[in-house]
């Protein structure tokens, strides 16, 4: 009797605070013990995140506020509380690695009121999102989404450059193209805002990766620094009223936005804020968090989604000489391109802007110049396929007949560009062209656009994004631009978002002090094995040649080494690396190897460890910065070695330098 005693008190004191206005606190942990998730149910709710003994996230409120004035997290009231645990094994199929382990425990709070809130933790990171069961349409006024941070700690973000609109910077229409900035939380510019992801310097060496996951139908969010400097907090674009149509008919303007940010139609799980933490620099370079959250695909026949290289004509301005036509945007240099494209096996070549008709908005108009028929058919016999750029706008005002009708010409993909916004609208737009592009067997690629969010696991078709401070920013960067720099910086924070639509290969390489932006022959900052070295660094299933056909001609040796570089792996292995000064990367595709590496404008000495080659015999194909890189970027020394039965490689990279080498087995 005393023993039953004892336990109907128990189930009272649990009971009592999920009713009452009394403060209930519900721990959460990730099957390894060291992510730990607190959350505070009072007068509002709260959530706090450590990592073993370290705050990495202090106590912050969490709410959503309709235009009712119903607010999701205000005194709220607790109907039911559920914990998962899941551990099972994903198969991308178009991914920097074969599998993926997912594995966490779950918590799932449920509110009177007809919301809830679901709670994730990771070994590498945790998340969380609001749904809701309300089944009438809704509008939603604004989401508080706080991450405090002990300490004043500090961090990496880039602000957007946003665009003119009536003489006045507006941040929220940028292309989210930008250097970082490293700093103290404190010293941030509080009429900047930070577009995600952002880098946080935590304790002992810790790094948060804050960014989000699953934005689906919701519009993205940025992120700004507290009044207080305890912390960031979300911002959000509101939804577009008035929009005027400017640059050739290519772009859209928001004039007036509507009060609130999101249009709900019933019940819907929102985007996941995501903090991916890591006790290592390495360990967010191959973060699959934001993959592993988004919805995961309708199962189905995704064999027909062809990763691979692209040779890209506006980048270097369809330059070619040496031939006997005048090149430009006409059938003769394109058929040229695919010549180039044929000769080296890339798999695809692209039309970029200028195929259309400027100014119509519309993509059913072929400019004369080019007879694309006639291209699409004389590719095919040089077994190369086709992608068509599009404006943001002329798709959107027809999209569904644009891949139906290119589709079956025979077109492979579109590439989509300028909408340069992540308002709710924009956000569906994404979604769609991945759904109607899925639906004709059509690659997407997302250009001109936000970080991604997962899109590329719930519509495999949906291969690259920008969202990056790409080569083509070379074309026009101001003074004392530093992509050296962004390039060792962005791969531990862009690119835990997911894959990137970069755009390297540049044939002419520029050190610091020679580098010049010029539109019309653009080069690279760093040397040219920089530029082959980050095949291997940066994501990108469907990737870029950027330079001149031209110029890759004259350069065989790099050309033949970029082409026979995969752009899907089986294996992903971080090395080496710290955030802002370099980083070693290994790739695996079936038996061979690549090892990639950059450095920042220091010169630097490397070693590396090949264990994970397992036994046998390998030879490795290295290309290293030449003698005189420094001086002259483009000097490079190509060489073939035995892997040392040791498995220990030294490694030598000049100022804005890299070094690439493919491993392959020896055959006895």
């Amino acid at each position: 009797m005393h023993l039953l005693s004892k336990k109907w008190i128990a189930a009272l004191l649990v009971a009592i605070p999920l009713g009452s206005a009394a403060q209930s606190v519900f721990e959460l942990q990730d099957p390894s013990g060291k992510m730990k998730v607190n959350v505070t149910i009072g007068d509002d709710i709260t959530y706090s995140v450590s990592h073993e003994e370290d705050i990495i996230i202090g106590a912050s409120p969490v709410s959503m506020t309709l235009t009712d004035g119903t607010v999701f997290g205000e005194k709220p009231r607790l109907k039911r509380k559920s914990n998962r645990s899941e551990n099972h094994t994903i198969y991308p199929p178009i991914y920097k690695k074969k599998s993926i382990k997912d594995h966490y425990n779950e918590l799932t709070l449920e509110f009177k009121g007809g919301y809830g809130l679901i709670f994730r933790a990771y070994e590498d990171g945790v998340a969380y999102r609001f749904t809701s069961n309300l089944k009438k349409p809704y509008l939603v006024e604004r989401e508080q989404a706080v991450f405090n941070l002990p300490d004043n700690p500090k961090i990496f973000a880039a602000t957007p450059k946003g665009r003119q609109i009536d003489g006045v910077e507006n941040q929220y229409h940028s292309s989210f193209q930008n250097t970082y900035q490293h700093l103290s939380l404190s010293e941030w510019d509080k009429n900047r805002l930070a577009f995600m992801p952002v880098l946080v310097e935590g304790k002992n060496g810790k790094k948060i990766c804050i960014t989000e996951a699953d934005l689906l139908n919701y519009p993205g969010m940025f992120l700004n620094v507290s009044s207080d400097n305890k912390g960031f907090y979300g911002e959000f674009a509101a939804y577009p009223k008035d929009i005027s149509v400017e640059v050739k008919g290519l772009k859209e303007v928001v004039k007036t936005r509507e009060p609130y940010i999101a249009k709900v139609e019933g019940k819907t799980a929102f985007p996941w804020r995501v903090m991916v933490v890591s006790e290592k620099d390495t360990e967010l370079l191959c973060s699959d968090m934001v993959y592993k959250l988004a919805t995961p695909a309708v199962e189905a026949d995704y064999s027909w989604v062809k990763p691979g290289k692209v040779a890209w004509d506006w980048w270097n301005n369809w330059n070619l000489y040496g031939v006997d036509f005048r090149a430009g945007v006409n059938t003769e240099t394109y058929k040229y391109y695919i010549d180039f494209a044929s000769k080296f096996g890339i798999e695809y070549v692209i039309l970029d802007e200028g195929w259309s008709v400027p100014g119509a908005a519309d993509l059913m108009q072929v400019v004369p110049e080019i007879n694309l028929g006639e291209l699409i058919s004389y590719a095919k016999q040089k077994n190369v396929d086709l992608i068509l750029w599009a404006g943001f706008r002329a798709f959107d005002l027809d999209m569904e007949n644009v891949c139906k009708h290119y589709a079956a010409m025979g077109i492979k993909g579109f590439k989509i560009d300028f909408m340069d916004r992540d308002d709710q609208y924009m956000v569906d737009f994404n979604r769609r062209c991945a759904e109607v592009g899925l639906k004709y067997k059509l690659l997407i690629d997302l250009h001109g656009t936000y970080k991604p969010t997962g899109l590329q696991r719930t519509y495999p078709n949906a291969v690259n994004f920008e969202g990056v401070n790409g080569l083509e920013e070379m074309k026009w960067a101001k003074p004392g631009t530093d992509q050296v720099t962004y390039d060792v910086t962005m791969p531990f924070i862009r690119m835990v978002a997911g894959p990137l639509d970069y755009t390297q290969g540049a044939m002419s390489n520029a050190n610091r002090e020679n580098f010049q932006s010029v539109y019309s022959e653009p080069m690279s900052q760093g040397t040219r094995c920089r530029q082959l070295a980050e095949y291997i660094i940066f994501d990108s299933p469907v990737n870029m040649l950027c330079d001149s056909p031209s110029k890759y001609l004259e350069e065989e040796e790099c050309t033949k080494f970029i082409a026979g570089i995969p752009t899907v792996w089986d294996e992903s292995l971080p090395l080496k690396g710290e955030v802002g000064k370099y980083i070693a990367m290994a790739r695996q595709k079936d038996d061979i190897w690549y090892v990639g590496a950059l450095t920042d404008w220091d010169a630097r000495d490397m070693g590396l460890d090949l264990s994970f080659l397992g036994e046998g015999r390998y030879k490795a194909e290295i290309f290293e910065d030449g003698m005189n890189a420094d001086r002259v970027g483009k000097d490079y020394k190509c060489k073939t070695i035995s892997v040392p039965k040791n498995r220990k490689i030294n490694i030598h990279m000049a100022p804005g330098g890299g070094f690439i080498m493919r491993i392959s087995p020896v055959r006895n």
